[in-house]
């Protein structure tokens, strides 16, 4: 029977690579333009198993929590870390290259299992090399510490990824190129992201032997945790052998409590993404003396004087079992409209990147703009924000107009639809707006 083909990945090799199963005959390119963009490919698989996850914990009596804002939050992560590829080409992947063609020492057979294996090896302790220096380095944790804000754990949550930690990772893939073809670096810098995916979850508990090789949810519930044992543990992408070989592995025994030692209490994508870097500065100028203000930013974020490089595991805020998630009442009605704006949101953030090529300049700016001021405003209503209706009015203004003038489509069937849902919030909002002004000018009277 044919296998059905999503773009150059089929549909069995789809599933597989969520789980770093394809093997070498499969996966071993000559050149970069045959590689299959596997990420990119990966949405449909990334929603079935969130689904997945959705309908299993429903049936099931300690079924995870999960909660309509912070799973939104976790995605507008994903989608914003994903933006700067409308500018730049992977860091990573261009610094590679750019080492490669220029100091490479030797070039191993691109269709050679053994080079294959190497790379799979190397891209792995790569990453937990990168992952153990972004806990440790206080300004690595700035951008890091954005994955790490949920306070909820499921598969959401590894969506919740750092604009700018894209931006420091590449440094340390950079010994591999000096042997192995970018080819097959591009494999496995996409397979590696894509394993991470499927453990970001409570409903997979033990997996026996395989707990002693691979990173599993278990291990990585841990990494997820804020209680003391949690801290600073299993950094393991694929592999948890590097944790055990590097003495940075513990087992999951206590109830894990998930997030940061001090949780943000936002919904806001901006200070999910970037609150962290003005506390860096206003440290760094609080510190006395250049060694203090260096030590700062290099060592770890628990660090203050007279402490340990990594801080004193003393100062954690001991774990009570009472911890409660920010969790703000809103109502179903506002639950339900900010998840179809997302929906809509979705839509044209992946217009926007797959097409991009073949869209015009304006139509780009237009859809950037509506993108950044959803990512804005749907984070503003979900925090009940004051100001989340002016934001709000804008957007959907600006939505309308991208509909009106043909710059973002939708399905024949759901263009009415669409549209009058869309003129509906418009006016809804600008009747809140109308409504807040005329109150605060009375107060002012």
């Amino acid at each position: 029977m044919a296998q059905v083909e999503v773009n150059n990945v089929t549909v069995s090799q789809g599933f597989r690579m969520m789980f770093s199963l394809i093997t070498p005959n499969e996966s071993s390119f000559a050149t970069l333009e045959e590689v299959p963009t596997y990420v990119d490919q990966a949405t449909p698989y990334f929603v079935g198993l969130m689904l997945v996850e959705l309908v299993l914990g429903w049936l099931k009596a300690d079924h995870p929590n999960i909660k309509i804002n912070d799973f939104i939050t976790s995605l507008l992560a994903g989608m914003m870390s994903r933006l700067p590829q409308l500018i730049v080409r992977s860091l990573e992947l261009s610094a590679y290259i750019y080492v490669w063609s220029n100091f490479h020492l030797l070039e191993l057979p691109w269709d050679s299992a053994w080079t294959w294996w190497l790379a799979f090896f190397g891209v792995d302790m790569g990453y937990y090399w990168f992952h153990r220096f972004a806990h440790e380095l206080n300004f690595l944790w700035a951008a890091h510490q954005v994955h790490h804000s949920s306070e909820y754990y499921n598969l959401s949550t590894a969506l919740r990824q750092s604009v700018t930690q894209q931006f420091a990772s590449w440094v340390f893939y950079l010994p591999l190129a000096l042997v192995v073809p970018p080819s097959i670096f591009a494999v496995h810098i996409q397979f590696n992201l894509l394993y991470q995916f499927w453990i970001h979850t409570e409903l997979v508990k033990d997996l026996g032997p395989l707990e002693w090789i691979l990173n599993t949810p278990s291990h990585h519930r841990v990494h997820h945790g804020r209680n003391r044992y949690c801290i600073d543990k299993n950094y393991a992408g694929i592999l948890i052998i590097w944790d055990r070989m590097f003495g940075t592995f513990t087992p999951e025994s206590d109830k894990v409590i998930y997030g940061l030692t001090h949780p943000i209490n936002t919904f806001d994508i901006w200070s999910v993404e970037f609150l962290y870097y003005p506390y860096l500065w206003q440290r760094f100028w609080e510190a006395d003396g250049i060694s203090n203000k260096l030590s700062v930013i290099f060592k770890g974020p628990g660090w203050t004087p007279g402490k340990p490089r990594l801080g004193d595991i003393a100062d954690i805020p001991e774990i009570t079992g009472e911890e409660k998630p920010y969790a703000p009442e809103w109502s179903p009605v506002l639950q339900a409209y900010v998840f179809l704006h997302f929906l809509l949101l979705l839509g044209v953030y992946d217009n926007l990147l797959t097409e991009q090529a073949i869209l015009s300049e304006m139509a780009v700016i237009l859809m950037t703009v509506y993108v950044l001021l959803s990512l804005t405003s749907l984070g503003f209503i979900m925090d009940q924000r004051a100001d989340s209706a002016g934001w709000e009015m804008l957007r959907c203004f600006l939505l309308m107009a991208l509909y009106r003038f043909g710059y973002i489509r939708t399905l024949d069937v759901l263009a009415f639809v669409t549209e009058a849902f869309v003129l509906i919030s418009a006016v809804y909002w600008t009747i809140q707006c109308v409504n807040q002004q005329t109150n605060k000018v009375k107060k002012q009277n």
